[in-house]
């Protein structure tokens, strides 16, 4: 609404991407590959995101850094594959739950011992199943986890190594495995230029005191990483954590105990209008 009521004086076009599928569907991946980025004619010259948080930041303020600002992120699908029979008598099955959990802790191993402090990987199991009773070992147990990276190189040794290390635990115990490493969001990474632009935008809107630079990437993941891949921009956080709540120790935007202030949204769209008047501005 407040770009349409001065399109007349817009000197160029904005492409608006409301992509659905944000949450591991990758909308944004599918809509570049219908043609968003050429919805226009000609490809934009800039591209801005904006989210917001229940945490880490207080209520309005903005944040964002150069280079890398979110993780990519993978998904692990482990099967362990054993042999049953009764829980008294493991010598004569092939326990997959002890080999499992093994592989469990031997993956963060993995983390400290195989990749540099200084690029990071993070490796959480966050589903684990196997066996429906206390007295059977069971066929197979499964695990999947995911995978958070922060460059292509640490990325791709993930995708080695990961199934190397499972397939040789599984062996070591008489067993076999599938390890699937299926390859999910990209790093989202930050323009400089682009950055640095978004972050006069909002001292100019709402003042030095509204913006924080995010000292580190953040390990959550968007898919409007794919974006940005292609295209110059920016990704910005908003602090929605309502007045009187401790950001630090506030729930994070995927729990249920997770709370937004609303009152953010108007402060979202200013920033949003006023960077696509500015960028229009001053042209390619």
């Amino acid at each position: 609404m407040l770009l349409c009521a001065r399109q007349a004086e817009l000197p160029g076009t904005v492409i608006f991407m409301f992509q659905p599928g944000e949450e591991g569907y990758a909308g944004a991946r599918q809509m570049i590959e219908e043609g968003v980025l050429e919805a226009a004619g000609a490809r934009p010259v800039a591209a801005y995101g904006l989210h917001v948080t229940s945490q880490r930041l207080p209520c309005g303020t903005f944040s964002t850094r150069p280079g890398a600002m979110l993780a990519a992120a993978d998904q692990i699908t482990v099967t362990v594959h054993g042999r049953g029979g009764h829980a008294s008598t493991p010598h004569r099955a092939a326990d997959p739950i002890v080999v499992a959990c093994e592989m469990v802790t031997a993956l963060q191993t993995l983390v400290t011992r195989k990749f540099d402090v200084f690029d990071p990987v993070v490796i959480t199991v966050g589903s684990f199943h196997a066996g429906t009773v206390d007295n059977v070992i069971p066929d197979e147990a499964r695990f999947w986890a995911t995978a958070r990276s922060f460059s292509e190189a640490s990325r791709a040794a993930l995708a080695e190594l990961v199934p190397r290390l499972i397939g040789d635990i599984a062996r070591g115990h008489g067993l076999t495995a599938d390890a699937i490493y299926d390859v999910g969001y990209p790093v989202t990474v930050n323009d400089a230029a682009e950055e640095a632009f978004a972050q006069r935008a909002v001292s100019d809107l709402f003042g030095d005191q509204r913006f924080v630079r995010t000292p580190n990437p953040v390990p959550g993941s968007e898919d409007f990483s794919f974006v940005l891949q292609q295209v110059p921009g920016a990704f910005v956080l908003l602090g929605a954590c309502p007045s009187g709540t401790d950001p630090l120790t506030a729930s994070s935007n995927h729990s249920a105990g997770a709370v937004f202030d609303d009152a953010v949204i108007a402060d979202g769209i200013t920033l949003y209008a006023e960077l696509a008047l500015r960028r229009l501005e001053q042209g390619a």
